[in-house]
């Protein structure tokens, strides 16, 4: 007979502590919980958990160490149309492991109802298709590591993948591509240094098991949107392959990209699990506490609410459910080490009711905690439910991927002439969207691609997508992708279109490094890579996702370029202001912001409104910046001249007069291909008379005194 002690009910999980292993769940509907524990030939010893304080299930095991796995089995109430779905024939992950062992291998015994007969229930024993907690070892050497801590306005956000960003490295190990390990390598964090690149955002790297119908069609869920175990690092992403070694791996990734002065910011999945909807598997949370952890229809208690699209919406309305969600984000920065998170689908975590509510609990519970209110928060501000589009509404705290920046920029640079005043605002940090709320421009993270959709190059060579290789027929990813092929669907050997896409890359990529907020990167668009027109890449785990470093898959040119622009913006404080623009005229007569229009005069506001306007220049007053320095000193940079040419023919841009600048110099020309030969043009006298190529942006600078 094992040894078993009461413990305690806190932590949740299964907690070494050097000479045993405390093990502790909550279920508020169980009658009784079995812990499972396997050997290593996959024998099954169960124990019944010995203890419930405040339905917290819990027991104390001297000896178990780390490496042991297990699972639960609960035992309670059946009865799916009141919302319970207890059954111990269906082994269950731990909501709180540290880490998995396994992969899941999709069996009829995973599901609570025979396929014959959905009515019926099924007590098939699920044990031998399910992977296993792994109970960890929690003490790692950090050395001296600390939070890089960057300021959001000096930040650059990198989106990657860490199998797709290291599969095709030649410089990282065979053994370590697509892993943790691959993208601490030195090659890899050399290349984010060369970007300017201060912080990565990691898709999904909790625990997470692919889709049935995705497995039965011979694919996969790339992207790990599709979460089952909130506290456990991706076990595929360990090189070696080792039981629980996925924890110390990941560790040392952190440590790494530390060291080199990288913040780490994770992509969350906290609005759903993989269990899906009333159909799907019972892998966890569903067998544990159907009512607790899902939102269920009051009506009928065995459909679950579906707010995300994905089959059910976490419940956070229940104290267990934020409390999971509030110890996973803990245990992260505090044992883990990163240093923020991009929660996918926000918006669905604000539901109280069916409305958005920006004062419910969670954005309470994240307000007041002392940890996680310190961390980078980056809300993905939109679900798939009803007034879930809510970009500019987040608190005060959180910073907000900007989907209005990405579609104005779009808009604009594929010719959509009345797009002008809003390009404006997106320029500019976006005031209209959070200054009323007493935020700043670093409350946008602006993009123009991310993950979701095309890459660059795709969004200037296709109108339409091509996710033929998904299986669905071409009916998945979005049809609204506000690209523009430049004449042609696709590859072409026409060098004027090849030519055309190549300036709207650099000019889509200049916008974006030159508007105030935090500038946000898809890895592989600084080397032009393509997935051929796929817009939803979300189940392709090959060469369509994965980034190519070869020299021919790498366009050496626009990887300089975007390295230039990185420097640009890193050296000149004129791009990455903390204070809105005020436009207001100073004592010494001098605005920080002036827009004009080509001829050099000021806009009027029928300027704005012509309705066929595609071009303007932006002035930036370097003297005028009206925030401080770190010490309280003024900080004065050169002033800039942006001259924005988004019409299809050349034009021929006016400097204004002297008081602007009496001597511009051109550091960037998005016509110019193959490098800096514009950072030699000039100089240009106030009321000269510069050319600017069609759709093109040009940039001049004027030395301050």
């Amino acid at each position: 007979m094992r040894e078993i002690w009461p413990g305690e009910p806190y932590p949740l999980g299964g907690t070494w502590d050097g000479a045993g292993t405390g093990f502790s769940v909550f279920s508020e509907v169980a009658e009784r919980v079995e812990l499972c524990l396997f050997d290593d030939d996959g024998r099954e010893e169960r124990v019944d958990l010995p203890e419930v304080d405040g339905f917290v299930w819990h027991g104390y095991f001297p000896g178990v160490a780390p490496g042991q796995r297990y699972g639960y089995r609960v035992h309670g109430p059946h009865d799916p149309s009141r919302g319970h779905r207890c059954n111990p024939a269906k082994l269950l992950l731990d909501p709180y492991a540290k880490a998995v062992e396994g992969e899941l291998r999709w069996n009829e015994s995973l599901f609570s109802y025979p396929f014959t007969d959905p009515a019926s229930r099924n007590d098939d024993d699920s044990a031998p298709f399910m992977p296993k907690n792994v109970v960890v070892n929690p003490f790692f050497d950090w050395g001296n590591d600390r939070p890089p801590r960057t300021p959001y306005h000096q930040t650059v956000i990198y989106e990657a993948h860490v199998r797709g960003l290291t599969m095709r490295h030649p410089a990282v190990p065979p053994e370590q591509r697509g892993t943790y390990a691959g993208l601490a390598h030195p090659a890899v964090i050399d290349h984010l240094l060369a970007l300017g690149v201060t912080a990565v955002e990691l898709m999904p790297v909790h625990q997470f098991v692919p889709e049935h119908a995705m497995v039965a069609r011979g694919l996969t869920n790339y992207w790990g949107y599709n979460t089952i175990a909130y506290l456990a690092p991706h076990a595929a992403y360990s090189s070696s392959g080792q039981r629980g070694e996925q924890v110390l791996e990941f560790k040392a990734m952190v440590r790494a990209l530390h060291d080199a002065g990288i913040e780490v910011i994770l992509d969350v999945v906290y609005n759903h699990t993989a269990e899906g909807d009333h159909m799907g598997p019972t892998l966890g949370f569903r067998g544990i506490d159907n009512a607790a952890y899902y939102r269920l229809h009051d009506g009928d208690r065995r459909y679950y609410l579906d707010y995300t699209g994905c089959g059910n919406s976490l419940n956070v309305r229940s104290p267990h459910a934020l409390q999971l969600i509030m110890d996973s984000l803990r245990y992260w920065v505090l044992e883990m080490h990163v240093d923020g998170f991009r929660f996918d689908l926000a918006s669905a975590l604000a539901r109280e009711l069916h409305d958005v509510d920006r004062l419910s609990a969670f954005f309470d519970l994240i307000q007041q905690d002392p940890v996680i209110s310190q961390a980078k928060l980056i809300a993905e501000p939109w679900d798939v439910g009803p007034g879930g589009y809510q970009v500019g509404n987040f608190p005060p705290l959180w910073t907000e991927w900007n989907g209005k920046y990405r579609d104005s920029v779009r808009d604009f640079w594929r010719g959509n002439g009345s797009a002008l005043p809003e390009l404006a605002s997106r320029l500019t940090g976006s005031a209209d969207l959070y200054a009323t709320s007493g935020r700043r421009p670093v409350a946008s993270i602006n993009f123009v691609t991310c993950h979701d959709g095309f890459p660059l190059t795709d969004l200037v060579s296709y109108d339409r997508k091509h996710n033929e290789a998904n299986g669905e027929d071409n009916r998945d990813g979005t049809d609204d992708n506000r690209s523009w092929n430049c004449g042609a669907e696709g590859p072409v050997d026409d060098p004027e279109i090849t030519s055309l896409r190549r300036r709207q890359r650099r000019n889509l990529l200049t916008t974006l490094f030159v508007s105030q907020g935090v500038p946000m990167l898809l890895a592989g668009d600084e080397f032009g890579r393509s997935q051929g027109g796929n817009n939803n890449a979300y189940c392709q785990d090959n060469e369509i996702s994965w980034i190519d470093w070869s020299p021919a898959g790498t366009d050496k040119e626009l990887l300089d370029f975007v390295r230039g622009l990185s420097e640009l913006r890193r050296e000149h404080p004129v791009f990455r202001r903390r204070r809105f623009f005020h436009g207001r005229k100073a004592e010494d007569g001098t605005r920080d912001i002036v827009w004009l229009t080509p001829s050099g005069e000021e806009m009027s506001a029928a300027d704005w409104h012509t309705g066929y306007a595609k071009s303007l220049a932006v002035f930036l007053n370097g003297a005028a910046i009206t925030e401080p320095g770190p010490r309280g000193e003024p900080i004065v940079d050169d002033s800039f001249l942006l001259l924005i040419n988004g019409h299809h023919e050349d034009l021929t841009f006016t400097v204004p007069g002297a008081r602007y600048g009496a001597r511009w110099l051109s550091v960037l020309d998005t016509a110019r291909e193959g490098g800096d030969e514009a950072a030699h043009e000039g100089p240009w006298p106030a009321d000269a008379h510069v050319p600017v190529t069609s759709r093109s942006i040009r940039i001049l600078r004027c030395r301050r005194p």
